[in-house]
Protein backbone atom coordinates (compact mmCIF):
# COMPACT_ATOMS: atom_id res chain seq x y z
CA UNK A 1 0.00 0.00 0.00
CA UNK A 2 1.28 3.47 -0.89
CA UNK A 3 0.20 6.47 1.17
CA UNK A 4 -0.58 9.92 -0.19
CA UNK A 5 -1.35 12.98 1.91
CA UNK A 6 -2.87 16.27 0.78
CA UNK A 7 -3.46 19.48 2.68
CA UNK A 8 -6.08 20.67 0.20
CA UNK A 9 -6.94 24.30 -0.52
CA UNK A 10 -10.73 24.45 -0.18
CA UNK A 11 -11.23 27.13 -2.82
CA UNK A 12 -10.96 26.28 -6.52
CA UNK A 13 -9.84 29.73 -7.60
CA UNK A 14 -10.77 31.51 -10.82
CA UNK A 15 -9.14 32.99 -13.91
CA UNK A 16 -8.72 36.25 -12.03
CA UNK A 17 -7.44 34.66 -8.81
CA UNK A 18 -5.68 31.27 -8.83
CA UNK A 19 -6.44 28.78 -6.09
CA UNK A 20 -4.20 28.64 -3.05
CA UNK A 21 -1.53 25.98 -3.21
CA UNK A 22 -2.07 22.53 -1.69
CA UNK A 23 0.69 20.58 0.05
CA UNK A 24 1.17 17.05 -1.33
CA UNK A 25 3.31 14.18 0.00
CA UNK A 26 3.82 10.58 -1.17
CA UNK A 27 4.96 8.05 1.46
CA UNK A 28 6.13 4.45 1.15
CA UNK A 29 5.45 1.80 3.84
CA UNK A 30 9.13 1.84 4.84
CA UNK A 31 8.89 5.54 5.71
CA UNK A 32 10.56 6.97 2.61
CA UNK A 33 8.99 10.12 1.21
CA UNK A 34 9.14 9.79 -2.55
CA UNK A 35 7.62 13.17 -3.38
CA UNK A 36 6.85 16.36 -1.48
CA UNK A 37 5.55 19.37 -3.33
CA UNK A 38 2.70 21.80 -3.86
CA UNK A 39 -0.07 21.87 -6.45
CA UNK A 40 -2.35 24.67 -7.61
CA UNK A 41 -5.96 23.94 -8.46
CA UNK A 42 -7.92 20.69 -8.76
CA UNK A 43 -6.65 19.62 -12.16
CA UNK A 44 -3.03 19.82 -11.05
CA UNK A 45 -3.83 18.08 -7.77
CA UNK A 46 -5.67 15.21 -9.48
CA UNK A 47 -2.80 14.85 -11.95
CA UNK A 48 -0.32 14.63 -9.06
CA UNK A 49 -2.45 12.01 -7.31
CA UNK A 50 -2.70 9.80 -10.38
CA UNK A 51 0.99 10.17 -11.16
CA UNK A 52 2.04 8.98 -7.71
CA UNK A 53 -0.70 6.42 -7.04
CA UNK A 54 0.09 2.72 -7.14
CA UNK A 55 -2.54 0.05 -7.76
CA UNK A 56 -3.08 -0.03 -3.99
CA UNK A 57 -3.05 3.49 -2.58
CA UNK A 58 -4.56 5.09 0.48
CA UNK A 59 -5.06 8.85 0.10
CA UNK A 60 -5.78 10.95 3.20
CA UNK A 61 -7.04 14.47 2.59
CA UNK A 62 -7.27 17.30 5.10
CA UNK A 63 -10.59 18.67 3.79
CA UNK A 64 -14.27 17.64 3.96
CA UNK A 65 -14.66 15.11 1.15
CA UNK A 66 -18.34 14.41 1.86
CA UNK A 67 -20.91 17.09 2.70
CA UNK A 68 -24.58 16.08 2.89
CA UNK A 69 -25.95 18.28 5.70
CA UNK A 70 -28.04 21.25 4.57
CA UNK A 71 -27.27 23.44 7.58
CA UNK A 72 -25.10 23.45 10.67
CA UNK A 73 -21.94 21.41 11.16
CA UNK A 74 -21.44 17.84 10.04
CA UNK A 75 -21.55 15.14 12.71
CA UNK A 76 -17.82 14.67 12.14
CA UNK A 77 -17.11 18.35 12.75
CA UNK A 78 -19.14 18.38 15.94
CA UNK A 79 -17.56 15.15 17.20
CA UNK A 80 -14.08 16.59 16.67
CA UNK A 81 -14.74 19.36 19.16
CA UNK A 82 -16.51 17.04 21.59
CA UNK A 83 -13.70 14.49 21.73
CA UNK A 84 -10.63 16.66 21.20
CA UNK A 85 -11.77 20.02 22.58
CA UNK A 86 -9.87 19.45 25.81
CA UNK A 87 -6.73 19.52 23.65
CA UNK A 88 -7.88 22.80 22.01
CA UNK A 89 -8.83 21.01 18.78
CA UNK A 90 -12.00 21.82 16.86
CA UNK A 91 -13.06 21.61 13.21
CA UNK A 92 -14.45 24.18 10.81
CA UNK A 93 -18.19 23.81 10.30
CA UNK A 94 -19.28 23.01 6.73
CA UNK A 95 -22.59 22.27 5.02
CA UNK A 96 -24.17 22.37 1.57
CA UNK A 97 -24.40 26.17 1.77
CA UNK A 98 -20.64 26.54 2.30
CA UNK A 99 -19.13 28.42 -0.66
CA UNK A 100 -15.87 26.46 -1.11
CA UNK A 101 -16.20 22.82 -2.18
CA UNK A 102 -12.96 21.93 -3.96
CA UNK A 103 -12.73 19.01 -1.53
CA UNK A 104 -16.04 17.46 -2.62
CA UNK A 105 -15.20 18.04 -6.26
CA UNK A 106 -11.83 16.33 -5.73
CA UNK A 107 -13.57 13.20 -4.44
CA UNK A 108 -16.03 13.27 -7.32
CA UNK A 109 -13.27 13.58 -9.90
CA UNK A 110 -11.34 10.71 -8.32
CA UNK A 111 -14.45 8.53 -8.32
CA UNK A 112 -14.78 8.98 -12.08
CA UNK A 113 -11.21 7.66 -12.31
CA UNK A 114 -11.94 4.50 -10.33
CA UNK A 115 -11.18 5.62 -6.78
CA UNK A 116 -13.60 4.50 -4.04
CA UNK A 117 -14.20 6.70 -0.99
CA UNK A 118 -14.01 4.97 2.40
CA UNK A 119 -15.52 6.27 5.63
CA UNK A 120 -13.53 3.68 7.59
CA UNK A 121 -16.42 1.51 8.76
CA UNK A 122 -14.84 -1.58 7.16
CA UNK A 123 -11.45 -0.86 8.71
CA UNK A 124 -8.24 -0.06 6.82
CA UNK A 125 -8.35 -1.11 3.15
CA UNK A 126 -5.98 -3.79 1.89
CA UNK A 127 -6.24 -3.01 -1.82
CA UNK A 128 -7.59 -0.51 -4.33
CA UNK A 129 -7.33 3.24 -4.62
CA UNK A 130 -9.04 4.73 -1.60
CA UNK A 131 -9.50 8.38 -0.53
CA UNK A 132 -10.53 9.19 3.05
CA UNK A 133 -10.71 12.31 5.17
CA UNK A 134 -8.36 13.13 8.04
CA UNK A 135 -7.51 16.12 10.21
CA UNK A 136 -3.84 16.64 11.17
CA UNK A 137 -4.63 18.18 14.57
CA UNK A 138 -6.28 14.93 15.70
CA UNK A 139 -3.14 13.02 14.79
CA UNK A 140 -0.90 15.52 16.56
CA UNK A 141 -2.76 15.23 19.87
CA UNK A 142 -4.08 11.69 19.35
CA UNK A 143 -0.72 9.94 18.96
CA UNK A 144 0.80 9.91 22.47
CA UNK A 145 4.34 9.47 21.16
CA UNK A 146 4.29 13.02 19.75
CA UNK A 147 3.98 14.28 23.32
CA UNK A 148 1.15 16.81 23.02
CA UNK A 149 -0.54 15.62 26.19
CA UNK A 150 -2.28 18.85 27.19
CA UNK A 151 -3.10 20.83 24.05
CA UNK A 152 -2.32 21.19 20.38
CA UNK A 153 0.65 23.30 19.29
CA UNK A 154 -0.10 26.84 18.12
CA UNK A 155 1.61 26.40 14.74
CA UNK A 156 -1.56 27.34 12.84
CA UNK A 157 -3.63 29.14 15.41
CA UNK A 158 -2.21 31.32 18.15
CA UNK A 159 -4.29 32.52 21.07
CA UNK A 160 -7.27 34.65 20.11
CA UNK A 161 -6.92 38.33 20.75
CA UNK A 162 -3.14 38.38 20.46
CA UNK A 163 -1.47 41.07 18.43
CA UNK A 164 0.23 39.74 15.30
CA UNK A 165 3.66 40.82 16.50
CA UNK A 166 3.15 38.84 19.70
CA UNK A 167 1.53 35.78 18.07
CA UNK A 168 3.98 35.33 15.19
CA UNK A 169 7.04 34.11 17.16
CA UNK A 170 4.78 31.77 19.16
CA UNK A 171 3.34 30.33 15.96
CA UNK A 172 6.67 29.82 14.19
CA UNK A 173 8.34 28.34 17.29
CA UNK A 174 5.44 25.90 17.66
CA UNK A 175 5.83 24.88 14.03
CA UNK A 176 9.56 24.28 14.43
CA UNK A 177 8.96 22.19 17.56
CA UNK A 178 6.32 20.09 15.78
CA UNK A 179 8.72 19.49 12.89
CA UNK A 180 11.39 18.42 15.40
CA UNK A 181 9.06 15.92 17.06
CA UNK A 182 7.72 14.62 13.77
CA UNK A 183 11.29 14.21 12.59
CA UNK A 184 11.85 11.58 15.29
CA UNK A 185 9.39 9.13 13.71
CA UNK A 186 11.81 7.53 11.23
CA UNK A 187 11.94 4.41 13.45
CA UNK A 188 8.32 4.54 14.62
CA UNK A 189 5.67 1.98 13.66
CA UNK A 190 4.67 3.10 11.07
CA UNK A 191 7.72 5.15 10.10
CA UNK A 192 8.00 8.48 8.32
CA UNK A 193 11.42 9.87 7.49
CA UNK A 194 11.36 13.59 6.79
CA UNK A 195 15.06 13.46 5.90
CA UNK A 196 14.39 11.07 2.99
CA UNK A 197 13.25 13.82 0.58
CA UNK A 198 14.86 17.18 -0.14
CA UNK A 199 11.74 19.29 0.48
CA UNK A 200 10.76 17.66 3.77
CA UNK A 201 14.41 17.61 4.84
CA UNK A 202 14.34 21.40 4.52
CA UNK A 203 11.59 21.41 7.14
CA UNK A 204 14.08 19.83 9.52
CA UNK A 205 17.14 21.82 8.55
CA UNK A 206 15.69 25.32 8.19
CA UNK A 207 13.70 27.32 10.76
CA UNK A 208 10.33 28.82 9.93
CA UNK A 209 10.79 31.64 7.42
CA UNK A 210 9.91 35.21 8.44
CA UNK A 211 7.63 35.95 5.47
CA UNK A 212 4.01 34.76 5.57
CA UNK A 213 3.83 33.29 2.01
CA UNK A 214 6.90 31.15 2.62
CA UNK A 215 5.75 30.13 6.08
CA UNK A 216 2.32 29.11 4.73
CA UNK A 217 4.01 26.73 2.28
CA UNK A 218 5.94 25.22 5.19
CA UNK A 219 2.72 24.61 7.14
CA UNK A 220 0.97 23.12 4.11
CA UNK A 221 3.80 20.68 3.38
CA UNK A 222 4.05 19.66 7.02
CA UNK A 223 0.31 19.01 7.14
CA UNK A 224 0.49 16.96 3.95
CA UNK A 225 3.24 14.83 5.50
CA UNK A 226 1.10 14.35 8.61
CA UNK A 227 -1.85 13.33 6.38
CA UNK A 228 0.22 10.72 4.55
CA UNK A 229 1.58 9.37 7.83
CA UNK A 230 -1.93 9.29 9.33
CA UNK A 231 -2.95 7.08 6.39
CA UNK A 232 -0.08 4.74 7.23
CA UNK A 233 -1.05 4.87 10.93
CA UNK A 234 -4.64 3.91 10.08
CA UNK A 235 -3.42 1.13 7.80
CA UNK A 236 -1.12 -0.24 10.50
CA UNK A 237 -3.22 0.14 13.67
CA UNK A 238 -6.84 0.51 12.50
CA UNK A 239 -9.45 1.07 15.21
CA UNK A 240 -7.04 -0.07 17.92
CA UNK A 241 -5.50 3.41 17.85
CA UNK A 242 -7.93 5.46 15.77
CA UNK A 243 -11.62 6.32 15.76
CA UNK A 244 -14.24 7.37 13.22
CA UNK A 245 -15.64 10.83 13.86
CA UNK A 246 -19.11 11.30 12.37
CA UNK A 247 -20.28 7.71 11.98
CA UNK A 248 -24.01 7.66 12.87
CA UNK A 249 -25.16 5.50 15.75
CA UNK A 250 -27.83 3.72 13.69
CA UNK A 251 -26.68 1.25 11.03
CA UNK A 252 -26.74 2.72 7.55
CA UNK A 253 -26.33 1.53 3.97
CA UNK A 254 -25.38 5.02 2.81
CA UNK A 255 -22.05 4.71 0.96
CA UNK A 256 -21.28 8.39 1.54
CA UNK A 257 -21.00 8.98 5.27
CA UNK A 258 -18.89 12.01 6.15
CA UNK A 259 -16.25 10.82 8.60
CA UNK A 260 -12.85 11.94 9.82
CA UNK A 261 -10.47 9.06 10.52
CA UNK A 262 -8.65 10.26 13.62
CA UNK A 263 -5.87 8.80 15.77
CA UNK A 264 -7.11 8.70 19.35
CA UNK A 265 -5.87 8.13 22.85
CA UNK A 266 -8.25 6.06 25.03
CA UNK A 267 -9.46 9.18 26.83
CA UNK A 268 -10.36 10.85 23.53
CA UNK A 269 -12.77 8.16 22.48
CA UNK A 270 -16.51 8.39 22.79
CA UNK A 271 -18.75 5.48 21.99
CA UNK A 272 -17.45 3.99 18.76
CA UNK A 273 -20.47 3.12 16.62
CA UNK A 274 -19.75 1.05 13.54
CA UNK A 275 -22.66 1.26 11.14
CA UNK A 276 -23.04 -2.04 9.31
CA UNK A 277 -23.73 -2.09 5.60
Amino acid sequence: MRYLGIDLAWGEGSEAKPANRSGVVALEPDGRITDANWTTGLDETVAWINHHAADDTLLFVDAPLVITNTTGPRLADRATGQRYGRWWVSANSVNLNSPRKADVHLRQQLETLGWHYSDGRDGPPSHGRIPSECYPYTAIVGVPELGYDDKRPAYKRASKGMEVAEAWPIRTAACDELVRRFGHLADFDPPVDLASHAETRRLLEEPSPPRWPDYKLREDLLDAAICAWTAAYWSRHGLDRSQLLGMPEAPTDDPLVATIIAPARPEQRGTQPLAAR
